[in-house]
């Protein structure tokens, strides 16, 4: 489904995904991209944390138009993509941005990332026996903990590992979901403590969930591989650009000619929304993990590119959106001063998106606002939320240096100072 933190440490989440380190000015920033560059990281998280509202709260696709139907199609698994991008951007602000902590530093930075691992992982499995399988922060835990032994490893190498991960995790997961029938799933999750607690258990974690780790850590290698880059340098810049532009194109023009015009269809055609809050469609929220409920699923389907369809070329396209996101944002904020005072609002958003993003589902429980389904057909209550959420950020963020739930989870991960 839908559904994510830097030099500064203040997290984000993320679809949220756990918030990845927050990135403000006036944080310690590693050599290299100028501040400008760090506030545009902000600005692509609140674009996400947006993108989810629209996805939890907005309306359904089948009932958009126009401009409203653009910015809803784009919001339905995109907006996650870009904060798991964004999450192993985060990561590298942790570990070194351009040069990898090593020694002490390198230990005591690890230990961080694996503290906020199990806290994301416990929050999201508590978040999940009342929202649902789709809370995203249980998969971030699992996305930072998989992500450890490659913190060190350079761009390039982390751009051909998340280039294999996109190429090969596709077709394994949808051999492997054809194999797991009911009575399978049914054997291991019993014995899945997870599993008793919420419906989110190891297998869903891993495998079966709307973020399937096996298939999803390819946008966090993905954001890990932009993180050990020089965002400070016009002609990265101008690479990155292109490659995003290439791997959209390249990807979803490959989709459409193989699968035809329905290739890029979004579940949220169906009127179903990928992400409503406290409730999920039948199966999974990806294509090859709703093959162990569908056994005689085509494979055909493999060569689909919509939302959530979890396939090498939905994939690919998304890492390629996420990209020229991030570089627009990044871009914006450096070159266009007057444009980054007017954004300071939304872009506190994104210093403290775990904030909004976990205060979201709250609010929604609070005020009894419907989900994004077929029974929600008004975009008020979604304008409502972002403009709720930027007045509460900017007002927060004249005051603290973080959000509340940033604060707290740069408070547990402390403990790690004292590793030796």
């Amino acid at each position: 489904m839908t559904q994510t933190q830097p030099p500064q440490e203040t997290s984000a989440p993320q679809e949220n995904a756990p918030p990845p380190p927050q990135t403000s000015p006036g944080s310690p920033a590693s050599p290299g991209p100028s501040m400008g560059r760090l506030v545009g990281v902000d600005l692509a998280r609140a674009l996400a944390v947006f993108g989810m509202y629209v996805v939890h709260i907005g309306p359904p696709l089948s009932a958009t138009t126009g401009v409203g139907s653009w910015i809803r199609y784009m919001s339905d698994g995109h907006s996650s993509v870009l904060f798991a991008t964004l999450a192993g951007f985060s990561l590298m602000l942790i570990a070194g941005r351009r040069e990898p902590k090593t020694g002490l530093a390198g230990r005591q930075a690890r230990a961080r990332i694996a503290i906020r691992a199990v806290i994301l992982l416990a929050l999201g499995t508590v978040m999940a026996m009342e929202y649902g399988g789709v809370i995203i922060l249980g998969f971030y835990g699992v996305y930072f903990l998989l992500a450890l032994p490659l913190v060190r490893l350079s761009a390039r190498t982390l751009a051909i590992i998340a280039a294999a991960f996109a190429l090969v995790t596709p077709q394994l997961a949808f051999v492997l979901t054809s194999l797991l029938t009911p009575s399978v799933q049914q054997s291991i999750n019993a014995y899945d403590p997870l599993r008793h607690l919420s419906e989110v258990g190891v297998l869903d974690l891993l495998l079966t969930g709307f973020y399937p780790a096996l298939t999803w850590m390819s946008f966090v290698i993905a954001g890990m591989a932009l993180g050990r880059l020089d965002l400070s340098r016009g002609t990265v810049l101008k690479r990155l650009a292109a490659l995003g532009a290439t791997l959209t194109a390249a990807a979803y023009g490959m989709s459409l000619l193989l699968a035809g015009s329905g290739a890029l269809r979004s579940m949220a055609e169906d009127g179903s929304s990928s992400g409503g809050s406290g409730s999920m469609p039948t199966g999974s929220g990806s294509m090859p993990t709703d093959a162990g409920a569908f056994p005689d699923m085509s494979a055909s389907l493999l060569l689909k590119a919509g939302p959530h369809s979890g396939t090498t070329f939905d994939i690919i396209g998304s890492v390629g959106i996420a990209i020229l996101v991030i570089v627009g944002a990044t871009v914006a904020m450096d070159r266009l001063p007057r444009l980054r005072r007017l954004a300071k609002p939304v872009i506190a958003v994104g210093t403290m998106s775990l904030t909004a993003y976990v205060g979201h589902f709250l609010a929604q429980t609070a005020f009894s606002t419907p989900a994004g389904t077929g029974t929600q057909q008004s975009w008020l209550p979604l304008i409502m939320y972002v403009l709720g959420a930027v007045l509460f950020a900017a007002i927060w963020s004249r005051f603290f240096r973080r959000g509340p739930l940033e604060y707290l989870l740069n408070a547990a991960t402390k403990p790690a100072k004292h590793l030796r």
